[in-house]
């Protein structure tokens, strides 16, 4: 375990799984600290001081830098643990194909999910986005974040008919975005893989029976 980082994250935040899941698929064990979001720990002065942003995960380096942003902390995973499975590419082809997909998966999957859900839960009235301010809920949203998600399930189901996995041959960052993001749509929203979807199905299945799914 590497005592030099400390993650601070909860297990109630999709963006703190997708961390997770990466150092899992690395190998890669810190030191963590949960950040209580049920009770607004992220609000605590303890906290801010870590990152103004008041969001989880936040990565805090042996000399106290911290580091928010789920692909600027994968970022520094990736190339401070180079001998570890790359996950953001190795060649430039690679690295620019698979930040191009994340970027997609996050886009148009991940954060229409987030869009539905803090537009929708009474618990989330005046934060309906994340961050130092707040924001009033339009429930109006909600609808057109559905049909982002289904557009979402239909766009990948076409790109997961082309390639094994999102960004192509290998298992990569742009497929645990796009995990993540599934799982958030049916817990969040209830909205599930369409049946006749079965190239996005027998992805799901894959990855989801990888031990990192689990994190």
């Amino acid at each position: 375990m590497s005592t030099d980082l400390t993650l601070f994250e909860s297990k109630a935040s999709p963006n703190s799984r997708r961390v997770r899941i990466f150092l899992a698929e690395k190998g890669i064990e810190l030191t963590t600290k949960a950040v209580d979001l049920g009770a607004k720990e992220q609000f605590s002065d303890a906290f801010i001081a870590i990152n103004p942003r008041r969001q989880v995960p936040a990565l805090v380096l042996q000399d106290g830098t911290a580091i928010g942003e789920v692909p600027a902390i994968w970022r520094y995973v990736e190339e401070a643990y180079p001998g570890k499975a790359a996950l953001l590419g190795t060649t430039p082809q690679q690295k620019a194909l698979i930040a191009m997909w994340e970027r997609r998966a996050e886009l148009d999957g991940f954060a229409a999910v987030m869009e539905g859900v803090r537009n929708a839960v009474p618990g989330l009235k005046g934060r309906a986005l994340s961050g130092p301010h707040a924001y009033e809920q339009i429930p109006e949203i909600v609808e057109r974040s559905k049909l982002r998600v289904a557009n979402f399930f239909a766009d990948f189901n076409d790109r997961l008919k082309q390639v094994p996995f999102v960004a192509g041959d290998a298992f990569s960052a742009a497929d645990i975005t796009t995990l993540v993001t599934i799982d958030f749509a049916a817990g969040g929203m209830k909205l599930s893989i369409p049946a006749e979807f079965d190239a996005l199905h027998a992805w799901y299945e894959k990855v989801s029976a990888r031990p990192s799914a689990k994190a």
